[in-house]
């Protein structure tokens, strides 16, 4: 089965708020995403947003140039359902990120929570670095959340890469400077402990 189909199969089998990584509120990125880009105008990409509740809580927060990317089409269908009007002005971008040809310098802000572990080939997170250092305009930012070690090895069925920080870090390479890190314990909607690593990057001008 291919990754896309894999995805749109999760979104259209169950409610989005049973998901393993179904959140309530993505307290972290949001409170790192308004602390590094402070400027409401910040062009803000949420790859692999999904059915997130981070783009309503972003809307809300008077954040106006919003893209979400996500490779289930499914999970973009929930999200605009729910937002609504009030989602008008969000580019929405239906593609996987390994593959898709963003626009260079494009954005101010890069947010990815349970996306970049789920890419256990070399080839494939080599591809989705050059999509974002392509993307990401120097002296943007990077927020990024990724399975730590003491997570489990699976995720909705899929292998996972899980990351310490020294990992994280030399697999983003050196245009990609730590500004902070955090370790946070998510505990599914069926009671699985997932331990997060979160970390804050700038790319190098």
């Amino acid at each position: 089965m291919s990754r896309k189909n894999h995805w749109e199969q999760v979104y259209s089998g169950k409610p989005s708020d049973r998901l393993g990584w179904y959140k309530p509120r993505l307290q972290t990125s949001l409170e790192w995403i308004t602390a590094l880009g402070p400027d409401r105008s910040a062009s803000i990409i949420d790859v692999g947003g999904g059915a997130s509740t981070l783009i309503d809580d972003l809307l809300d927060a008077g954040y106006s140039a919003i893209t979400v990317l996500d490779i289930a089409e499914p999970a973009l269908d929930l999200l605009k359902a729910r937002l609504g009007d009030k989602g008008a002005g969000v580019t929405w971008l239906c593609g996987d990120i390994t593959g898709i040809d963003l626009p260079e310098n494009a954005f101010d802000l890069w947010h990815d929570r349970a996306v970049f572990h789920f890419l256990t080939e070399a080839e494939d997170r080599e591809r989705y670095r050059q999509n974002l250092c392509r993307a990401l305009r120097p002296g943007g930012h990077l927020v990024i959340g990724t399975f730590a070690p003491e997570a489990p090895p699976k995720c909705s069925g899929l292998p996972v890469q899980r990351y310490d920080l020294d990992l994280l870090r030399e697999t983003l390479g050196k245009d990609f400077e730590l500004r902070q890190h955090r370790k946070e314990m998510h505990v599914t909607p069926g009671g699985v402990e997932q331990m997060y690593l979160y970390c804050a990057f700038r790319h190098a001008p």
